[in-house]
């Protein structure tokens, strides 16, 4: 163990247990020198942008920028190559303690134990803990692993500055301050390592600053060592801050110790490669698949998301017939390019897992829970634009029926306003006698009486109107308009009708005397007359039914109807006979009547008129009622039709989903059996088809007669259709997962017993049987077969490093193939990145770059070409023309960056 413990100017190194010996007591008041504070935060914030910089970030204050925690563990991630947990994002002070101390944990596993720097003084932004903190990682990730001839860290470091410039004149390499004043050291190592670069002899010891610049400036450009110090901060200062100067020198180490030599490994680059290429072939086919099958659910959706109605029954029939052809021609095959595209991405992520290689990640928008996300939101807008289609052939009917009301019933009222104006505003009583005043008073009240007969229709006539508007009518101009003019009528009506009144009653006092037998005809028969109009309206009335009960009731109705008519009969027979006494009286008392009642318009002719109309309409009343009934018996067969398919059919497909679903964890016999038996499951699955099909037919025979409900099954065909897709879809998607078991076990060489065993040992612990473990279950199999992943630091440590291998993705599930995958995975050798990069380094003679020619002449010819075409050039100062950059593109084999 190695221990940091802060001093003044930041950590000093500890072993065995004790305080290394300062040099020098400048570090003693716990203060740091301002001078040496201005290098240090220069020094190390360049130090950590040098690496930052991987990353595609960088900071700018160095006690302010780390307060958060976050950009500290991205450093540290970057500088040892390892995951740190994930941070929190919050901006409370809670969560920046927690993010440090996280960075703080991961210092201290790395064996540095860390004394007097704490989490909140790093989040406080105390300049002194923070430099001390980065000395610490410095120490550690930078200093702590040179080592030369038995010596380590810093005396390796100051070992190796004195070898390497110990044949220079003027330098004489003692410490890691005053010793670099004059900037030669910085030179002399550069000029061992580069002699093209550093003109040493012409260098003079009293240009200190010169010296310095001339170094600083030649290991950024062609060294890319960033400038992490002054010039004139160094010649100004008696004493240079030691932990900047060796920050700074130990990037000179880690640029000039050179790499191993690795074994010549041509044949490993070319497997390695054939597989990428595969692979990237594979990502291809899937990216174009994938874009294909979006484009289509893209272009679908808007047109199934337009709800714009049309104003016809025709038209919007016409759109129901594009629905159906939608679902039976144009959908089924993307059903089945859907079902491929997974099909096609396990099996790449199997040859990905199989080969070393990170999971495969498409381009953006392009995940599988894209896809199924648009296509959940493709059948939500289908489900939704045939519900709509319905819902408006239903409102199209019933505005089709209001209407022809409307225009019935306004028609009758037009009829009966006629003339009635004119009636209402002559001058007769002003001349007319007594008897016929009395008469002219009779009959308008008969006529008020009729009129009050009539408000009801003019109200009907209004509620109809707003109904039209209220469903939006597409003519709703003009029967607005024709409302409005039968109400404005009615209102002169009703005024000319009070004024008539008055001018009668005015009259009426000098008059006497009035044929009570005329009156009497005059209010039975109005109302009478009035019955007869609503009953001959009542049985030329459209109805629309939609059951066998609801044309029942109207029947019922009818059947009651007729029951009256007897006694209407009576009744009108009453009505002629006191005209006909009337007339008899006249005739006896030789009176000389009018030509018609004076009370009243309605005369025995009409009545009888009326009488004969009602009587004939009857009869045609009944033909329509039995024709309605026939056709509802007719869509009652149809819905029992369809209910006894659907009742047969649905079970059948629950059943088949059970079936598979207990193939898939069951281990009976070897792979290849579960896949024949699996073959035939699907074969027979297919044979099913000709019964959906029936159920198609079946259902648009339903839709063709507009039958929107069935009481005598709970299945609708979207039911139907929706779990014969999840069937196929189902069948398809478990034959690959065990062709994909097979895939992985001819490549890992495992035995169908060891199969059999890992089959058993998950399924034991897979106890909702979803083929599929979840953490705790996963953690339980692994203590069963014998990892040590119980509930402490270390072993929670073990356990999410194994499940960031097994569930890359953080479903949170671990499924059947990732498990076999990481049970093989456990004792395979594999190829890495660092092995990649070793054979090229060989093959290029252990240069850090390599050229076309040498690749041409070690490699076969496609996979020479097919490194050349994508290796980047090589920038490096070393670089000749034509150089390539090997190690980039080994390391983007890997994933472990962008190729």
């Amino acid at each position: 163990m190695v221990d940091y413990h802060m001093t003044g100017g930041g950590a000093t190194l500890m072993q065995d247990g004790r305080y290394m010996e300062q040099e020098e007591d400048w570090d003693r008041d716990l203060l740091l020198d301002p001078a040496w504070e201005k290098q240090q935060r220069k020094t190390f914030t360049a130090w950590c942008n040098s690496h930052l910089r991987k990353a595609g970030t960088q900071i700018e204050n160095i006690d302010e920028d780390f307060r958060d925690g976050l950009k500290l563990m991205l450093l540290l991630e970057v500088i040892s190559g390892e995951r740190l947990p994930k941070p929190e994002r919050g901006k409370m002070r809670v969560h920046k303690i927690n993010n440090v101390n996280k960075a703080l944990d991961f210092i201290a596993s790395k064996g540095v134990k860390l004394v007097s720097i704490g989490a909140e003084e790093i989040v406080d932004g105390n300049t002194k803990m923070t430099l001390g903190m980065i000395w610490t990682i410095i120490l550690r990730f930078a200093i702590q692993d040179i080592s030369v001839e038995e010596t380590s860290a810093k005396e390796g470091l100051l070992l190796w500055c004195q070898r390497k410039t110990a044949p220079y004149k003027n330098v004489n390499v003692q410490n890691f301050h005053i010793s670099w004043k004059d900037g030669l050291a910085f030179n002399a190592l550069i000029h061992r390592h580069r002699p093209e670069l550093i003109e040493y002899d012409k260098l003079r010891k009293d240009d200190p600053v010169t010296n310095l610049n001339n170094a600083f400036e030649v290991a950024e450009k062609y060294l890319d060592i960033p400038k992490m110090l002054d010039a004139e901060d160094i010649v100004g200062t008696l004493r240079p801050d030691e932990k900047a100067i060796m920050t700074y020198v130990s990037c000179f180490y880690h640029a000039f110790s050179g790499a191993q030599k690795a074994e010549t490994a041509a044949n490993r680059i070319c497997k390695v490669l054939a597989v990428n290429q595969e692979n990237e072939h594979l990502m291809e086919d899937y990216e174009k698949l994938a874009s294909d099958l979006l484009e289509w659910i893209h272009r679908t959706i808007p047109w199934l998301e337009n709800r714009q109605p049309e104003k016809t029954m025709n038209d919007m029939q016409q759109k129901l017939e594009d629905f159906r052809d939608y679902r039976r021609v144009h959908k089924p095959p993307k059903v089945q390019e859907k079902c491929q595209l997974e099909i096609n991405f396990n099996t790449l992520q199997t040859k990905l897992r199989l080969s070393n290689r990170p999971a495969f990640m498409p381009s953006e928008g392009k995940m599988v829970s894209d896809i199924n996300n648009g296509w959940q939101h493709l059948e939500q807008a289908e489900k939704g634009y045939e519900e709509w289609l319905l819902n408006e052939i239903r409102r199209l009917e019933r505005l089709d029926h209001l209407a022809e009301k409307f225009r019935q019933k306004a028609s009758i009222h037009e009829s009966w306003t006629e003339g009635k104006e004119a009636m209402l505003t002559q001058k007769d009583y002003e001349t007319a006698t007594l008897a016929e005043i009395k008469a002219l008073l009779r009959k308008h009240e008969a006529f008020e009486s009729d009129l009050a007969a009539h408000q009801d229709r003019v109200e009907q006539i209004a509620a109809i109107a707003q109904e039209l508007n209220e469903l939006d009518y597409y003519d709703s101009p003009s029967v607005n308009a024709r409302c409005q003019k039968i109400c404005d009528q009615w209102d002169v009506l009703g005024s000319l009708t009070h004024s008539r009144r008055e001018s009668l009653e005015q009259t009426e006092k000098h008059l006497e005397a009035i044929d009570q037998l005329y009156l009497e005809y005059a209010k039975r028969a109005a109302p009478f007359n009035n019955w007869m109009e609503g009953a001959m309206e009542d049985l030329q009335d459209m109805f629309i039914v939609h059951t066998i009960e609801e044309i029942e009731g109207l029947i019922a109705a009818h059947e009651q109807f007729k029951c009256t008519l007897p006694d209407a009969d009576r009744e009108r027979e009453a009505i002629l006979d006191i005209q006909a006494e009337a007339q008899k009286i006249a005739d006896y008392n030789h009176i000389k009547l009018a030509s018609g009642n004076p009370y009243t318009s309605v005369t025995p002719q009409t009545i009888n008129s009326k009488w004969e109309k009602v009587q004939q309409l009857v009869p045609k009343r009944d033909g329509a009622l039995k024709g309605e009934q026939d056709k509802q018996q007719s869509n009652e067969r149809l819905r029992l039709q369809f209910a006894n398919q659907a009742n047969v059919v649905g079970p059948w497909i629950q059943a088949k989903m059970e079936g598979v679903g207990r193939i898939a964890i069951e281990m009976h016999g070897t792979l290849e059996d579960q896949m024949s038996h699996l073959k035939q499951y699907e074969q027979s699955v297919i044979n099913y088809k000709p019964n959906i099909d029936k159920l198609e037919q079946q259902h648009q025979l339903i839709q063709e007669a507009l039958i929107f409900d069935n009481k005598h099954t709970n299945y609708t065909m979207e039911h139907i259709r929706v779990g014969w897709e999840h069937l196929l879809t189902t069948v398809a998607r478990t034959i690959n997962e065990v062709e994909n078991q097979m895939l992985t076990r001819d490549a890992k060489g495992i035995s169908q017993e060891q199969m059999h065993e890992y089959r058993a040992s998950f399924n034991h612990f897979d106890k909702d049987h979803t083929g599929a473990l979840g953490p705790e279950e996963f953690k339980a199999c692994l203590i069963s077969l014998g990892y040590d992943v119980e509930n402490d630091k270390q072993g929670d440590a073990e356990f999410h490093r194994i499940m960031a291998s097994v569930d890359p993705n953080n479903s949170g599930m671990v499924t059947f193939q990732a498990f076999i995958d990481f049970m093989s995975r456990e004792t395979t050798d594999t190829d890495t990145a660092d092995q990649v990069i070793a054979s090229f380094k060989v093959l290029a003679g252990d240069k850090n770059y390599i050229t076309e020619s040498e690749l041409r002449r070690e490699l076969p010819p496609d996979q020479a070409e097919y490194c050349i075409s994508r290796m980047a050039p090589y920038h490096g100062p070393d670089a000749v023309p034509g150089a390539l950059d090997y190690m980039s593109f080994s390391t983007a084999l890997y994933g472990e960056s962008d190729l």
